[in-house]
């Protein structure tokens, strides 16, 4: 059972289960005095909205970006565990703020991580002031130990993570490599059926005409049986010679590059994207250039929705229709109201500039980044021509 879980499946079940761990002294204290009714009832109600906020939090944890609500149930868990600790006069707040130092770094850049990591335990301090026995040096050595446990915790998940995302992006580059081994791949065979279809047509196709026509003039020559044998020869070399420009038109005929493994092979791999690919059954492209940037423009849409938009869900259509293909892509991310072309978008107007075509962006703020590429499949347009 425990080989079906993935890494961040185990990291959630075993918080849960520290989580439950915790529960146990609290309960045992329930008959011990001390404890008014209404601390009972505050930290009951603390320690249960822990664990329902950390099973929310947790998720999806690892497979998608960091949101503004996350924020808030980070708020709420940290006062869900220092309320703990206060309900039930004891120190058992501090394995709960354990738990929210190992997810700190899958919610938060590092170095507020580790301004929420400190603060968090200073706030234990007037908790432990208040407990009997303890003074201000003993309540905060006590929270300087909780740090020490919570450091090691939130550098264990910040290296988990760093590990998490240095294999997504190995994914990512494993199918873009796949995606550029199959079009290098149709791009050899287009090569090699023209390379066949011109050996054939120049090499055999002249030598069988120049036979035709040396027939030509043996029939003239030749008399009786020598006669019969020589137009029989000239049938089969013309019959030969249409065979060969049959075969020659029908390699010529099949010379787009079949895009369609090879996009196919661009969205497998990416990484905490659902990418939702609409494609024809049979995707070619006749230029070699043109497939080229097909597969690019694609490749950059999806390293956008994944690097900068924050998306979850990718909608990709690509078209071939009315002398050009289209491609229209929307992803619901979290969008923008100005707009700041980068290095991407650049690249891929200039892609499709360079054969007539364009690029028409609309996005707002939370309303995800909506694309339409238009790349004609005509003769390329010389500058200054009308």
């Amino acid at each position: 059972m425990l080989a079906r879980l993935t890494h961040m499946q185990l990291l959630r079940y075993a918080g849960l289960f520290t989580w439950a761990c915790v529960g146990a002294p609290l309960l045992a204290r329930m008959f011990q005095e001390g404890l008014t009714r209404e601390d009972l009832i505050g930290w009951r109600i603390a320690y249960f909205l822990f664990g329902a906020c950390y099973w929310l939090l947790t998720h999806s944890i690892g497979r998608r970006r960091a949101r503004p609500t996350d924020l808030g149930m980070l708020l709420v868990l940290t006062g869900s565990a220092i309320a703990v600790s206060y309900f039930s006069q004891s120190g058992l707040g501090g394995p709960l703020l354990l738990l929210i130092a190992g997810l700190l770094p899958w919610f938060l850049p590092l170095k507020p991580g580790i301004a929420w990591l400190l603060l968090q335990n200073v706030a234990l301090v007037p908790v432990f002031v208040g407990l009997r026995d303890f003074d201000m040096i003993a309540a905060v050595l006590q929270a300087a130990l909780f740090v020490g446990w919570s450091s090691f915790a939130f550098v264990t998940s910040w290296v988990a993570k760093r590990q998490a995302e240095a294999r997504e992006e190995q994914r990512r580059l494993n199918s873009e490599l796949r995606a550029t081994r199959a079009l290098l791949a149709e791009s050899t065979r287009l090569n090699e059926r023209m390379r066949i279809s011109r050996e054939l047509h120049d090499l055999l196709g002249h030598h069988l005409t120049a036979l035709s026509l040396n027939l030509e003039v043996a029939s003239h020559l030749s008399t009786g049986r020598a006669l019969e044998h020589v137009r029989q020869s000239q049938s089969l070399a013309k019959l030969l010679l249409a065979d060969v420009r049959e075969a020659v038109s029908q390699l010529r005929e099949d010379e787009a590059i079949d895009l369609t493994a090879a996009l196919h092979s661009l969205v497998e791999g990416v990484p905490s994207l659902d990418v939702k690919l609409e494609l024809p059954e049979h995707f070619g492209v006749d230029d070699p250039e043109r497939a080229q940037v097909v597969l690019r423009c694609t490749q950059e849409i999806i390293t956008n929705a994944v690097r900068h938009a924050g998306a979850t869900t990718l909608w990709l259509a690509l078209r071939r229709a009315d002398g050009a293909i289209t491609i229209h892509a929307r992803d619901d991310g979290r969008g923008t109201d100005q707009l700041v072309a980068g290095n991407g978008l650049r690249g891929m107007r200039e892609r499709l500039a360079a054969f007539g075509g364009r690029v028409e962006v609309l996005t707002a703020r939370g309303q995800g980044f909506s694309l339409d590429l238009h790349l004609p499949l005509g003769p390329v347009p010389v500058a200054g021509t009308p």
